[in-house]
């Protein structure tokens, strides 16, 4: 399966360290939640973003992706300054948006 525009995005601006690319994929009322560590709106993704991701010099990579009722499950291969590893990602889109991001 190809993967979607936004998760590519996604990908795109967190391996470029890009932080203004990388919120601009999520809608205004995004939804984030890492391992039961809840974020909510882009100021709860931008502070996610700092201690979690671009924060950390995160570089990600996409190892597989399927879409199930309308779920995106990806499968994401992480290294940098914080996890590494492999690790589950689920993405609800709304629209060219992430609306919903769920780390498991």
């Amino acid at each position: 399966m190809t993967t979607p525009n936004p998760i590519r995005r996604f990908v795109e601006a967190t391996n470029a360290g890009d932080s203004e690319a990388f919120l601009a994929t999520f809608t205004d009322d995004a939804f984030l939640s890492d391992w039961g560590r809840d974020f909510h709106g882009r100021d709860g993704v931008a502070r996610w973003n700092r201690s979690d991701n671009i924060g950390v010099q995160s570089n990600l990579r996409i190892v597989r992706v399927a879409e199930r009722d309308g779920v995106y499950h990806a499968r994401v291969a992480v290294t940098g300054n914080g996890f590494n590893g492999e690790g589950d990602m689920a993405f609800t889109l709304d629209g060219d948006r992430i609306a919903s991001l769920v780390i498991s």
